[in-house]
């Protein structure tokens, strides 16, 4: 048995907060019965769930990883036709980014059918941290470091690095790690803007414990088991 919003959002049809105002709208019947209270256990083996009417299947859920390369999207269409991360995975897959990286971003990033899980990782109160090798233009001071750890206010948000240390440095270039629990909007190149410092290459190498490897760019691989239950456990 499980909660029916629960269902629902493995079913791949909303997140399990978006599942629960569709239940409370009154769209949602249970072998032919109005279900509007929140918690309903369900039997996905045996119960006969509709959404305004269209039968929901319980999906088959597929996880995976891909290195995106830079110049891809992570959104499902762009009217503009550029190239959108779906087009590196098997089309009847239907999976959706989870999370995001801008287009001139690159590295890792899961996609799946599973709505619970990309609630899981990208969520603030989950803290699943995302790992990211920084390239900016000429040398980054200890100061801005110690900024980025503190938290700086940008276009009206707090943006904060729960770490960033540098890696590497000389006179035309530095190499920094920084790690966030909390992917605002262009979070990392908004705090590089913070203290005049230009981002040259921009790099997700770790969701969680899950690393970025060897995994080449515009390729992807299956998560494995014990991999999604590690991330889920974070």
């Amino acid at each position: 048995m499980v909660r029916l919003q629960k269902f629902l959002a493995q079913a791949g049809i909303a997140s399990r907060r978006a599942s629960e105002e569709i239940i409370l709208a009154g769209r949602v019947e249970v072998n032919g019965r109005l279900v509007t209270r929140l918690g309903t256990q369900v039997d996905p083996a045996k119960d006969v769930v509709t959404v305004s009417g269209k039968p929901i299947q319980p999906l088959s859920h597929r996880y995976v990883a891909v290195h995106k390369p830079k110049g891809v999207l992570c959104t499902r269409k762009d009217e503009r036709g550029r190239a959108l991360l779906g087009d590196l995975l098997p089309p009847d897959w239907d999976l959706k980014p989870v999370g995001r990286l801008d287009r001139d971003s690159e590295g890792l990033i899961f996609a799946t059918n599973d709505g619970e899980f990309a609630l899981r990782m990208t969520h603030p109160r989950y803290n699943v941290p995302k790992v990211y090798m920084v390239e900016v233009k000429g040398k980054v001071p200890q100061t801005a470091l110690a900024q980025f750890t503190a938290g700086v206010e940008h276009a009206g948000d707090l943006l904060r690095a729960r770490k960033a240390t540098l890696v590497s440095s000389n006179r035309t270039r530095s190499i920094v790690r920084v790690e966030l629990t909390e992917g605002k909007n262009r979070e990392v190149r908004r705090l590089f803007a913070t203290q005049e410092l230009k981002v040259i290459r921009l790099t997700r190498v770790q969701i969680g414990k899950i690393k970025l490897g060897e995994l080449p760019p515009g390729k992807w691989r299956t998560l494995t088991e014990t991999e999604i239950q590690t991330l889920l456990r974070n």
